[in-house]
């Protein structure tokens, strides 16, 4: 198929404001600025921009990825390519061994017999999440299946081809050789879920971590490591990420994990090449208000969503605590360029190019360039979502 998009094109560096995408059989031909050819599809005053790239989401549309179906797998895929993603990393929860290598079954399923009209974003490999955080960091996750590292373990799961993304608290036992199974493998290394000290992060480092996951949620503090260790007190991970260049992060920009200064300052402080926008949605994506499984639809933990964010209710001695979102990039999109000092250009490179690069994908993947997957979304002038392309196939709404 032979296809012209016209538009204001969104480019890793600039806005180009006449614009065309030329895509032939799924992939960009070129990418020129103005021409007399009639277009195919015109964006008329709103934008054309890479489809977006999700390294850490749980689900969607009741779905969540821990369910271990491959319908369940499509049905969280078709929720977000609807809304702009064109390219996920599902991520698991903590769980039972078996219940983690059924979730990378499924997901395996999907991935070799992926349409992408049919089947949603597409698969580019899975973030191997939980099972391994610190006993006091778990979160919303169900702390039963909660656990260490074991190199009996995690390499089943490497050993499937799948993991491109690993996560590991550092400080945990068997950590260091998490780390290196997965550099092997040349996964994006990340910690997640932790109390780790700078001693413990550098440690992580030697062994190859090089990510964080959503700042500033589920990781160890000054105050915090203060509570655990005493003093004097110690750098934290959030120190350690910010005195590192080669270190990135990711932030939950839904408008209820961070505050819009909180969100400006990781902008300022890691920059649009060190930062990811991701969703860490779940299952309450695209559904009503209500109480939901978060994890394995059998046995994850419960959560409420208020249609704005998960959240698990406070009791009279201890206060609600936030469980990941419920809106999709293309809010982390919208709410990053009001809240922040980043241009455009730079809030869309960090949705697309930017996780696409950390993840090891950007030949293929996360901006308009030639030879580049013609995943292309067109947005309006408020940055809402209007039609969304996979392999230059338009995805049906939802």
């Amino acid at each position: 198929m032979n296809m012209l998009f016209r538009g204001r094109l969104v480019l890793p560096d600039s806005i180009l404001p006449n614009g065309t995408v030329e895509v032939i059989r799924g992939r960009i031909q070129a990418v020129r600025r103005g021409g007399t050819r009639a277009a195919d599809i015109d964006a008329g005053d709103g934008y054309i921009v890479p489809g977006f790239v999700d390294i850490h989401v749980h689900g969607g549309a009741g779905a969540d990825y821990m369910d271990g179906t491959p319908e369940a797998v499509r049905t969280a895929n078709r929720a977000h390519a609807a809304r702009g993603t064109t390219t996920v990393f599902p991520t698991t929860t903590t769980g039972s061994p078996e219940q983690v290598s059924r979730m990378l079954a499924a997901c395996k399923a999907v991935k070799r017999t992926w349409k992408p009209a049919r089947d949603g974003a597409r698969i580019a490999g899975v973030h191997l999440y939980g099972p391994y955080f610190a006993a006091d960091k778990v979160g919303c996750h169900a702390v039963e299946g909660r656990r260490d590292p074991t190199p009996e373990e995690f390499n089943q799961y490497f050993e499937t081809g799948l993991v491109r993304i690993a996560t590991c608290a550092a400080e945990l036992p068997g950590a260091e050789a998490f780390y290196r199974a997965a550099r092997a493998r040349r996964c994006l290394i990340t910690c997640g879920h932790s109390s780790a000290t700078w001693s413990d992060m550098a440690r992580a480092f030697t062994a190859g971590m090089r990510h964080v996951d959503h700042f500033w949620c589920a990781m160890s503090s000054v105050a915090s490591l203060r509570a655990l260790h005493g003093t004097p007190m110690q750098a934290s991970m959030e120190q350690f990420v910010l005195a590192h260049e080669a270190m990135s992060t990711e932030v939950i920009a839904d408008g209820q994990h961070l505050a819009p200064e909180l969100l400006n300052f990781a902008y300022r402080m890691k920059g649009a090449h060190r930062l990811c926008l991701v969703t860490d949605a779940n299952r309450a994506l695209g559904m009503p208000p209500g109480r939901y499984r978060f994890g394995p639809r059998e046995d994850g933990s419960w959560f409420e969503s208020n249609g704005l964010v998960g959240f698990v209710p406070g009791t009279t001695s201890q206060p609600a605590s936030l469980a990941s979102s419920v809106v999709a990039l293309e809010t982390m999109v919208r709410n990053m360029a009001a809240a922040t000092s980043a241009p455009l250009h730079e809030v869309v490179r960090m949705a697309s190019l930017t996780p696409a690069e950390r993840a090891g994908i950007a030949r293929d993947v996360g901006s308009l360039e030639s030879g580049k997957r013609a995943d292309l979304v067109l947005l309006d002038k408020d940055l809402r979502v209007r039609r969304v392309f996979l392999a230059g196939c338009e995805v049906p709404a939802t």
